[in-house]
């Protein structure tokens, strides 16, 4: 492939937050959340890095090649045939760090974004499957990466072509009465904790019902709301987590004991809860949490990583 002609002018992207496994849909359901980090980025001719971080993580994020976003990007850029002399990055950051919002999918995701749009037919040489692939490799899993790219709801898996691991999805309509409420606690847990904690195997008839309300999921998340609570039950991964954020299992229990739709947002700890309620009815959810975790309600990204026209 021959080398690429980079843009001159900056551009701007802005990516939104997502909320994996969405209950049983583990490794494979992502939902967007309307809760959106911004890059900004230009090629310079001068090498080197020029890099400034605000908002989320501005005091602990890397500000040399090791940052998610200028990671991604280079990986981008490799791809589409090589990488510029010089970058200059700045970050807008809003989705919180290590909740299960989808942070390092949705720096992956603006990073690669970012990085096609900076090259001119961009989008000839590194196309959305392509994108994909390499942020799910970047990422380890498919299911952030996917909502994160497209918006909505989205259904991700892996397939071999040719020997290569190939990662696709697709986008499953949303009923637009659905909204989310995210309550966030203080602390964070580690995405690679929490993924230690899962058993090797587990019974054969709590995988039926995994696999039965993950196909629920699908219907109720389009057109049948109402069957929100049922499809949101999980039998394969939250459970084995609950000693990692035992306050967020507390809420979980509580909220799905009153008949809400409540369950861990990625690997947690926070707690999403889907509902078509009207504001006093958000007001009780809120007070049912307490002071423990700070209450976002937020609409559903009908789409996904864009740039920003200026």
């Amino acid at each position: 492939m021959a080398k690429p002609t980079f843009r001159a002018n900056p551009i701007q992207v802005r990516v939104p937050a997502s909320s994996a496994n969405v209950g049983p849909g583990f490794d494979s359901f992502g939902l967007a959340l309307a809760l959106h980090d911004r890059y900004v980025a230009q090629i310079m001719d001068e090498p080197g890095l020029d890099i400034d971080v605000t908002g989320e993580g501005a005091e602990t994020l890397r500000r040399d090649e090791k940052n998610l976003v200028v990671r991604a990007m280079y990986q981008g850029f490799e791809f589409m045939g090589g990488r510029p002399r010089g970058l200059a990055l700045r970050a807008l950051n809003v989705i919180p760090h290590g909740r299960g919002l989808g942070s390092s999918a949705g720096a992956i995701v603006g990073g690669l974004v970012l990085a096609r749009a900076l090259v001119l037919s961009g989008d000839e040489r590194m196309n959305d499957e392509a994108l994909l692939t390499i942020a799910s490799k970047l990422e380890g899993h498919p299911d952030n990466v996917a909502a994160a790219l497209t918006g909505g709801a989205t259904i991700a898996w892996q397939e071999l072509r040719h020997g290569e691991l190939v990662s696709r999805c697709v986008g499953s309509k949303v009923d637009p009465r659905i909204k989310a409420l995210a309550f966030i606690p203080s602390n964070s847990v580690a995405t690679s904790k929490a993924r230690r904690l899962l058993p090797e195997t587990i019974p054969h008839a709590e995988a039926v019902a995994n696999s039965t309300h993950s196909a629920i999921l699908v219907h109720a998340l389009s057109n049948r709301p109402d069957l929100l609570f049922i499809a949101t039950e999980d039998f394969l991964h939250q459970k084995y987590r609950e000693d990692a954020m035992p306050k967020s299992f507390a809420l979980v229990n509580k909220l799905r004991a009153a008949g809400v739709a409540a369950f861990i947002s990625g690997a947690g700890p926070t707690v999403l809860v889907l509902h078509t309620g009207d504001p006093s009815e958000v007001a009780e959810l809120q007070r049912a949490a307490g002071d423990t975790f700070a209450l976002h309600a937020l609409d559903i990204a009908t789409s996904g990583a864009e740039v920003v026209l200026s």
